[in-house]
């Protein structure tokens, strides 16, 4: 990864791995696990589709029976939850391992009562057929959590009534460590973070390479370990990606480095990303008619501080880990919200090459860990605009005198003078970011205050001070690395040096 914000630190970064961290995985019954499959297959088997509550009974039992035989022949008990909202099994079995050790094989295993989908007959009166319904219903959830050879510490989460949606998770962090291990690149690893790594650039190559026919196989073959009847209907899943979280993480040379720096960035960030800054963070324009919420949460934690911008279900987020590493992180709850360009099938049976929603199959895996590398490349370069204040009060005072060119002079731009204020906020606009600007976008976002003449003197004001840069033979332009830098100290200096203290 290549970023202003790594460029700019380099002298105290020791250096910087991005992998994905935790992921769910669901997996959905290729011939059950939708209600007219199921009903096809009742129909085709000769089951009346009223029966199907027996039929069902016959699968959750063997489902119970395998997970108990297992859970015996690896002397692991079963321990029955009553209030899962209560009870912390990731810190339940962090001390059973404290015991255990972290060796190959079952850790645990609860059981719980929850919600699950499940099929029910319906009779509808004025057709006169009977089908099968989808509908919400309560059944015993089994938790298997394991430390697999790969993976390292995951848990496979197993409904027991039809149609068995089952949910993987396992943790990025744990196989790269499983992988570098494999190619002799020392490292130390604290929390969940890597401290150390003796190659970063291997390592780097190495993350890089986890490939989703090799995830499906290892699913298919430990899920098949407690559902029986996989083997015997001559059914399999399809693993979908519920939630994705990449992580880029720097590591820092010295812990005091991190956090004099930490503490600034986190504080300005607060105020000064924008949701329309947070829209380019995943490559995407702020519509006027985008209906989901949009904005930027700070916690305080034990841990630690933390700031999360969101856009709709996906978010970006960043806080400190084992004292020395900055993390940023992207969390993809909904996957269809990236845009890729793959094959599409038209309504009229063509298949055609075109920009369209990405899809949820784990085979989207890599498209989606390169978007999400992405991300979080666009929030370091973003951070790096303002995290500085020394260098963006010298930046400042290049546009604070007059500039000539071709022997005529432009004035100095002031925050304090209502119109320039305005401009120089405007050209902060998210989508400007992606799309660039003409003079006509300018003016609109500046509910046209000015006209095309005058705002065609301002442009040039702005390209003479270098704080906007032109796109050959074109009338766009964009907002140069040094126009990203001054307008962001300024508004800085401004917003929380000057006008707190004349308050007081």
């Amino acid at each position: 990864m290549n970023t202003d914000f790594l460029k700019k630190y380099s002298n105290i970064i020791e250096g910087t791995i991005s992998c994905i961290d935790r992921i769910i995985i669901s997996g959905t019954l290729e011939r059950w696990g939708f209600s007219h499959a199921m009903q096809s297959y009742l129909l085709t088997n000769s089951i009346r589709i009223f029966d199907f509550p027996k039929f069902a009974k016959k699968y959750n039992e063997q489902i119970r029976n395998k997970i108990e035989t297992v859970a015996k022949q690896n002397d692991v008990s079963i321990e029955h939850i009553r209030s899962p909202q209560r009870f912390d099994k990731e810190l339940n079995i962090r001390k059973i391992i404290e015991t255990r050790g972290m060796h190959p094989g079952i850790v645990h295993i609860y059981t719980s009562m929850e919600i699950t989908d499940a099929f029910e007959p319906h009779y509808d009166s004025k057709t006169q057929k009977t089908t099968l319904k989808i509908r919400t219903t309560k059944c015993i959830h089994y938790y298997i959590y394991f430390i697999d050879k790969y993976l390292g510490l995951s848990f496979l989460r197993i409904p027991t009534w039809l149609p068995c949606r089952v949910q993987f998770y396992f943790n990025g962090h744990n196989y790269l460590a499983y992988k570098l291990q494999k190619n002799n690149i020392n490292f130390e690893m604290q929390d969940n973070a890597f401290t150390k790594i003796s190659d970063y650039q291997k390592a780097q190559s190495l993350s890089n390479n986890l490939r989703a026919e090799d995830l499906h196989q290892w699913l298919d073959k430990i899920v098949s370990t407690y559902i029986p009847f996989l083997e015997q209907t001559s059914q399999s899943y399809r693993w979908t990606l519920t939630q994705t979280e990449y992580s880029t993480d720097i590591i820092f040379k010295d812990q005091e480095d991190l956090k004099l720096l930490y503490d600034e960035i986190i504080l300005k960030s607060i105020h000064s990303v924008k949701p329309q800054n947070v829209a380019t963070f995943f490559s995407r324009s702020l519509a006027a008619n985008y209906a989901q919420e949009v904005g930027t949460k700070y916690n305080k934690q034990i841990q630690g501080t933390r700031i999360k911008h969101f856009m709709g279900a996906n978010s970006i987020k960043m806080y400190d880990k084992a004292s020395k590493v900055l993390r940023v992180e992207t969390t993809v709850n909904d996957i269809t919200e990236f845009k890729v360009f793959r094959d599409v099938l038209t309504q009229t049976g063509q298949t055609v090459k075109k920009f369209a929603s990405m899809k949820k199959s784990i085979y989207s895996l890599h498209d989606l860990t390169k978007q999400c590398q992405y991300s979080n490349a666009r929030y370091l370069d973003f951070i790096a605009s303002f995290d500085d204040n020394s260098e963006g009060k010298k930046n400042l005072s290049k546009i604070s005198k007059k500039e000539t060119d071709n022997n005529r002079s432009y004035k100095e731009f002031n925050f304090f003078n209502e119109n320039d204020a305005q401009i120089l906020i405007a050209l902060t606009s998210g989508e400007f970011n992606i799309n660039g600007f003409r003079n006509k976008h300018l003016r609109k976002i500046l509910m046209n205050k000015f006209n095309s003449a005058q705002m065609s003197r301002i442009i040039k004001r702005l390209h003479v001070f270098g704080l906007i840069k032109k796109v050959k033979n074109t009338f766009k332009y964009y907002l140069t690395k040094f126009g990203k830098k001054v307008i962001s100290a300024g508004l800085i200096v401004k917003e929380f040096n000057i006008i707190p203290s004349l308050a007081k």
